[in-house]
């Protein structure tokens, strides 16, 4: 089945969302419109799933040509012929690393929900709704990116600004290398544009396109699908902001850093308490075993005779001449 083939594939049904009581929505897909992306994007929602499955299995680029069989018949797809079938403008910018920097430097204030100039690095919720949606629609639809659609990039966003800023693309030039990254060997260009081969493949008289199936309808960007993305994105929003408002609560706390600083000034503290109080109880011991002055002036129970300070010196002297009369004996 080719349903792996479109699981991001994006459809416009401009009749339905031109039709909405949105402005700002129905100014982006007006854009959109005059850029010469209508034939594009919002042709017959017919797939042919068996035929797309051949074509990419035996698909090649050859001089600059899409080859492949399907059903056992070759098929040959132009730039000229994918031009042709989709109405796409020639005339224009064919890289989009010649889009002027004043362009996207003006839509990256246009873009913006705060009215600063957007982050080319950043997330799509920096954008008002209109182009956050319209940023989805170059990814899934134009350039046909695999993953995760809220990143901005540099090329997303040279295709917004081409839309957004009116800038001349040559858009058959684009989109057809596009699809020559697909079936080229070796590369990581997801597969896509289910549509717009199916209408290629239906060209060819010859080929056995099998059992037609309606593309899905959740994946028709239409009124009811417009309102269910921006119900979503508005309630992802709001879990964001929500996420945020947490961060910046968390940040007021002290955090884990500040508590491992705060520990070591904390055992400083304790350690000179701890000094101090070793101090003052050794201090305790010492008074508790020093006898009192008073007990040292109390007079004894037995009195010892006592003599002045001379007759000791009488009394030494007396001691050395006798011991010199006993040597001399």
């Amino acid at each position: 089945m080719a349903s792996s083939l479109y699981s991001n594939a994006q459809h416009v049904d401009f009749d339905s969302v031109l039709a909405m009581d949105d402005p700002g929505m129905v100014s982006m897909f007006e854009a959109l419109m005059a850029s010469g992306l209508r034939g594009f994007l919002g042709c017959p929602a017919v797939v042919y799933e068996d035929a797309l499955v051949d074509f990419f299995e035996n698909a090649s680029v050859r001089n600059g040509v899409v080859f492949s069989t399907v059903g056992g018949q070759i098929v040959k797809i132009s730039e000229k012929l994918f031009a042709e079938l989709f109405e796409l403008p020639v005339d224009g910018l064919g890289d989009l690393s010649e889009m002027p920097k004043d362009a996207i430097f003006d839509a990256r204030s246009i873009v913006s929900l705060s009215g600063e100039q957007i982050n080319l690095s950043g997330r799509k919720n920096q954008m008002k709704m209109p182009y956050r949606l319209l940023c989805d629609i170059v990814a899934k639809a134009i350039s046909v990116k695999a993953g995760s659609f809220n990143a901005i990039t540099v090329e997303k966003f040279s295709l917004m600004t081409a839309v957004v800023c009116g800038v001349k693309m040559n858009w058959a030039k684009f989109p057809f290398g596009i699809l020559k990254k697909m079936v080229a060997a070796k590369t990581k260009q997801a597969k896509g544009f289910v549509i717009q081969i199916s209408l290629l493949l239906a060209t060819f008289p010859a080929v056995d396109l099998g059992e037609a199936s309606a593309f899905p309808a959740s994946k028709i960007l239409s009124k009811k699908t417009v309102l269910r993305f921006i119900s979503i994105n508005d309630r992802d929003g709001g879990e964001e902001i929500k996420e945020a408002e947490k961060k910046k609560v968390v940040t007021k706390k002290r955090t884990a850093a500040d508590i491992e600083a705060a520990v070591p000034k904390k055992k400083r503290t304790s350690k000179k308490k701890s000094i101090s109080s070793i101090s003052s109880l050794e201090m305790v011991v010492v008074a508790e075993e020093a006898v009192p002055i008073q007990q040292v002036v109390e007079p004894l129970d037995v009195e010892e005779p006592r003599c002045s300070s001379a007759d000791a010196v009488d009394l030494i002297i007396q001691q050395v001449l006798d011991e010199t009369r006993a040597d001399e004996w």
